[in-house]
């Protein structure tokens, strides 16, 4: 039986194992690939793969079916803090301790591996052969639903409008819901759909993963104002 820091220590390892060799097998361009892999390897704490397969586990099915998925979950998550840094977005010169991807790049390369990442997330979960074409179709759906205008992307935009207002709770809430929630939700539904689990388990699951994002998202929130920057990696309080 694996302690809790042992089981984030090897599927940390497995996931971004899967995640460098899915970047570095293809015929990319040399320059798009480092930026990549520079964003990939900056480090990070990995929740959304480490979820994905945590639940695998719990239904008692093997986690390496879940690796390529978890990578992929972990390559969506990458591009949008990519994305999320640039200029016209956050504006942040540091993530995760290190120089954000398009201060070492350039804002041209930086969209460019954060576009090449989403993408070749998808392609990931769709080439997986350990998996039924059913169940990627599944997976490819739920991902990009989550990451799109009705997920992530969604609620980003609503955080940008926001930003100059005072929003309501049920306003506020919908913006971490999608912002950060639908992709930790995906992670968890994603790990129970390969793990075959009953659709009425299914909602019990995106209800308690939906609380996670809420959570995580009111904390980073807390932080960007009285967190120390030098512990955080990230300067981003000018917002406030």
């Amino acid at each position: 039986m694996m302690t809790f820091e042992q089981f984030m220590q090897y599927y940390k390892k497995e996931v971004e194992r899967c995640m460098e060799h899915a970047v570095t097998a293809t015929e990319s361009d040399q320059k798009i690939e480092q930026s990549m892999i520079y964003s990939l390897g900056a480090g990070g704490k990995r929740i959304r793969p480490l979820l994905l397969l945590a639940t695998i586990i719990a239904f008692d099915e093997k986690p390496q079916l879940g690796y390529q998925t978890a990578a992929a979950m972990e390559m969506i998550h990458t591009y949008s803090l990519i994305h999320d840094d640039l200029p016209a977005m956050d504006n942040d010169d540091y993530r995760r301790g290190k120089l954000t991807n398009h201060k070492v790049y350039g804002e041209a390369t930086a969209i460019l591996a954060g576009d090449a990442l989403l993408t070749q997330a998808f392609e990931l979960i769709a080439c997986d052969t350990t998996l039924s074409g059913e169940t990627r179709l599944q997976l490819v759906q739920l991902f990009a639903k989550s990451a799109g205008s009705n997920g992530m992307v969604g609620g980003q935009q609503a955080d940008i409008l926001g930003e100059n207002r005072t929003l309501t709770l049920a306003e506020l809430e919908s913006v971490h819901r999608r912002k950060t929630g639908a992709l930790l939700t995906a992670s968890v539904l994603g790990g129970a759909i390969i793990a075959g689990v009953p659709k009425a388990d299914q909602d019990i699951l995106a209800s308690f993963s939906n609380h996670i994002g809420i959570a995580f998202q009111i904390c980073d929130d807390i932080l960007d104002v009285i967190g120390d920057a030098k512990k955080m990696g990230k300067n981003n309080w000018w917002r406030f």
